[in-house]
This record gives structure tokens, C-alpha cells and sequence, in this order.
């Protein structure tokens, strides 16, 4: 399994920046290739994309979701991908967004798009995009500002936060 991590500033409120991240359904008025993401549960998401002229459908579950800190997913159905986006604020108007995917290329032609770097650049335009909308707008479109963990009780590490 392969991995992209990639990391942009964006000026906004990591609030800001975080609520909007937590508005599934609004994925594909920023990312590229996304056709629809419908939120089925706290939980779990119906993805429908194309990539490369390759139509993909998949499910993913929330494993993790931290109000202002993460969210983490991964794959429960179709092509196998994990991620997690993380939140960081700057000041209090400007914050970092750091995306990490963890795939697994499926088939000749995702193999050769990951080899020249596809997955990376696609992130980062994701990223960019991203940057775009929220700024453009200065507000969330929504928010959920619930938690997630994978078990019911939130990991040692954040005891306390």
C-alpha cells in the first residue's frame, strides 16, 4: 500500500477550516473527479468518482474524528483507501491542513498513474481547491462537531484534550 501526505496553509480559523472539512456532501464542489458523496450515518459515506476515466463506487467508515484535530477513514467496500486530515491552527486565522492517503493501486493503468506521481498531484490540487472554496467563502457551508473513535473510548494519547 502506498502513501501520499501532503500539507497546505489556509486562511482561515481552524474551526473554520475543520467544519467545513465535516460537510461530506459537499465534496465534489472541490474535488476534481468526486461525482457524489452522500453521508449515509455519523460513520459511514457512499463515495462515487472518476479518476483517469475510471468510474469507481465505494463505502467508507469515519474510524476517527476529533472536533478541530482529525478526521481519519477508511475503506469498507471497492478500492482499498485509508486517509486522515489533520487540522492545525496557525494563528487564529490561518491553520494548516495536512491530508494523508494510504492506497492500493488497482489494475495496469493505476499502477503506472501511481508510478508518475498522480495520486500526489491529485492531493495537492485537492488541497488547493480546498484552500480556494473556504477562503473564497469565509464560512463553513456546516459543521458536525461530534466525535468519533474506532472503540468507544478515545485513545490514551488523547486523554485530557
Amino acid at each position: 500500500m502506498d502513501t501520499v501526505k501532503k500539507s497546505i496553509e489556509v486562511d482561515v480559523p481552524v474551526s473554520t477550516a475543520y467544519n467545513q472539512w465535516t460537510q461530506f456532501e459537499e465534496f465534489p464542489k472541490f474535488m476534481k473527479g468526486v461525482e457524489e458523496v452522500r453521508q449515509l450515518s455519523d460513520r459511514r459515506l457512499h463515495w462515487r468518482a472518476e479518476f483517469a476515466g475510471v468510474k469507481r463506487e465505494w463505502d467508507a467508515e469515519i474510524i476517527e474524528q476529533m472536533p478541530d484535530k482529525r478526521i481519519a477513514w477508511r475503506s469498507t467496500s471497492g478500492p482499498t483507501n485509508n486517509g486522515l486530515v489533520m487540522f492545525e491552527s496557525i494563528d487564529g486565522d490561518r491553520c494548516r491542513v495536512t491530508m494523508e492517503v494510504q492506497y492500493d493501486p488497482q489494475g495496469l493503468l493505476e499502477n503506472v498513474a501511481d508510478k508518475l506521481g498522480f495520486l500526489s498531484r491529485h492531493v495537492e490540487t485537492e488541497l488547493k481547491d480546498f484552500k480556494e472554496f473556504i477562503e473564497s467563502r469565509g464560512k463553513e457551508t456546516g459543521a458536525w462537531r461530534g466525535q468519533i473513535f474506532e472503540k468507544e473510548q478515545p485513545p490514551e494519547h488523547y486523554a485530557g484534550e
